[in-house]
């Protein structure tokens, strides 16, 4: 696996992404890497073709900055949050917006579709995480225990768990069927900035305080503690197979570690100021995604 996936590391293509007449603040790949979604100050969402770099469409009705977007795992909709303090969730295709969700008193940091599609949680700054049923825009559960800015949230791929990282230095891990909170995960110092699931039901988490931890959901242990960065990390993901976990920080440098033994095993010298996203394509392909001024760049690809 190692060697296979060095071979896409080694390389490195620059694609550049330009149409937001402000600073981009949030980008995100629909889950086969072909789509790519940009959210901008200028109040506006765009998709992109990945491969052509062509702007598909452009979708407009936040009356404030967009904040946070996300593909469900289809593609077939995504969601974006605002400083508007709403959420709105978009048909692909056709461009409509389906649903606007109002329940928030203060912007949207983060959103993200269950991977079943049949919830999506938005986090924000008024400190609790709101899921909603996006077929109806249904509020489903105000979730309030946070002490201070929601900046991430994932879905784990079984278990029922929901992850969300906030500005109070912690992570918490929510039963999804019990619709409570199940863990607090505390050893961060600093905000926690990324949540990310792995395949096989890993948890990690990257803050401000330059380190990434790994933890079991299930129980709260934590069995990795990843220093080696320099910089806040801003991002992190898993490959499909669960082996690596890919993380970027603020100190320009994507890190690539083995999850069996928590070893770095390769240093990626960044080519952008600032990553908002990285994951790996269906073909093992690790896809980034970030910015300097107003525009978007991607690769390796």
């Amino acid at each position: 696996m190692w060697k296979r996936l060095a071979s896409h590391f080694n390389s490195l293509s620059v694609k550049y992404f330009s149409s937001h007449q402000s600073e981009v603040n949030h980008c995100s790949f629909s889950r086969d890497g072909q789509l790519l979604l940009t959210g901008s100050d200028d109040c506006n969402v765009c998709v992109w073709n990945v491969e052509n770099e062509k702007l598909l469409s452009k979708f407009k009705g936040h009356t404030g900055p967009v904040k946070a977007c996300a593909f469900s795992a289809d593609s077939t909709l995504f969601a974006s949050g605002s400083s508007d303090c709403t959420v709105r969730v978009w048909d692909v295709k056709t461009g409509q917006c389906l649903h606007v969700l109002q329940g928030h008193s203060k912007t949207v940091e983060t959103v993200c579709f269950s991977h079943d599609m049949n919830l999506l949680v938005s986090g924000s700054w008024d400190y609790t995480a709101i899921l909603w049923d996006p077929k109806s825009g249904r509020l489903v559960k105000s979730l309030s225990q946070h002490r201070n800015v929601i900046k991430a949230c994932a879905f784990s791929f079984k278990g029922g768990y929901l992850a969300t990282g906030s500005w109070d230095f912690t992570v918490r891990v929510w039963s999804l069927q019990a619709m409570k909170q199940k863990l607090i995960l505390r050893g961060h110092t600093g905000n926690v900035s990324c949540v990310a699931f792995s395949g096989i039901g890993m948890l990690a988490s990257g803050s401000w305080d330059k380190t990434v931890r790994v933890w079991d959901p299930r129980n709260g242990r934590l069995i990795f503690l990843l220093q080696e960065h320099t910089g806040r990390v801003m991002s992190l993901a898993f490959s499909l197979d669960a082996i690596l976990l890919v993380t970027a920080a603020g100190d320009e440098t994507i890190r690539v570690w083995d999850c069996e033994d928590g070893e770095c095993k390769k240093i990626l010298k960044g080519h952008l100021d600032l990553i908002f996203s990285c994951q790996f394509s269906p073909t093992n392909t690790l896809l980034t995604a970030g910015t300097s001024d107003y525009e978007l760049t991607t690769g390796p690809t």
